[in-house]
């Protein structure tokens, strides 16, 4: 019989063949390093990109990776803070290009240099929100069809011209307190609807954000998790942070 194993696999029967007693000589430091070496490659880039929620009052005059004042006080540098310290051998490269106010077409008219030329090899990206909020407010007349081919052409684009690039597909999401209101519907779910069909059309990773707050508010308020209904307290960004690397962490 013919059994393929894949990395997962070979790292376990290689942990098995070393035997329980080396495992528990073993320090922290050795083991962290030895996981870290098969979950990410070495000198692996990764690039958040997104809205007010990514950007999370980052210092956009600081572009530096992995320094915190760059990669804002969000989920993006919870994210970052974990994997640097769980991959402390593998010298990656994490940057935010969140951009508080962006939609779709703004993501796309900055596209080139704040995500192709940078070459990331894992691209997040989370925009939706205010496709429709700027919409309500009377600022934009972008409609679910523009979200739709929109956001879908910045996909195709980025697979065209990063193919080897894992892009993860962040879904929209709100919480009914504050700024949220029924105007928001159905339209918003028809637009966290296209987020999630673009990522399974494409075959990208999907993080589902928004049945994630649903089952958040059933221990604790909207209000616990984002004040206005959109933009995260932090522990909303932390549960954010830990839902994406469960996503990340199944590659």
């Amino acid at each position: 019989m013919n059994v393929k194993l894949d990395r997962r696999d070979l790292m376990r029967a290689s942990l098995a063949a070393a035997g329980a007693g080396a495992l528990l000589t073993s320090s922290p430091q050795t083991l962290v390093a030895a996981e870290s070496a098969t979950a990410i490659a070495p000198n692996t880039k990764i690039l958040f990109q997104g809205d007010s929620i990514t950007d999370a009052k980052r210092d956009k005059k600081n572009q530096s990776a992995n320094d915190v004042r760059g990669l804002g006080d969000g989920y993006s540098m919870l994210i970052a803070g974990e994997l640097l310290r769980d991959h402390a051998e593998a010298k990656l490269t994490i940057q935010n290009r969140g951009i508080s106010g962006n939609k779709v077409p703004d993501l796309a008219a900055r596209w080139h240099q704040d995500c192709l030329d940078l070459k990331p090899d894992v691209l997040s990206i989370l925009v939706g929100v205010n496709d429709i909020w700027h919409k309500l407010a009377g600022r934009y007349d972008g409609t679910v069809a523009d979200y739709e081919s929109g956001f879908g052409e910045l996909l195709k684009q980025t697979m065209a011209a990063l193919p080897k690039t894992r892009i993860i597909v962040c879904e929209p999401f709100v919480l009914r307190c504050g700024a949220i209101n029924d105007t928001w519907f159905p339209e918003f779910d028809e637009r966290r609807a296209v987020a999630k069909k673009l990522a399974d059309a494409m075959k990208l990773d999907f993080v589902p954000f928004q049945s994630m707050f649903d089952e958040a508010v059933k221990l604790a308020p909207p209000q616990y998790w984002a004040a206005d209904g959109v933009h995260p307290t932090l522990a909303g960004h932390a549960l954010m942070a830990k839902k994406w690397l469960e996503v990340f962490n199944q590659a």
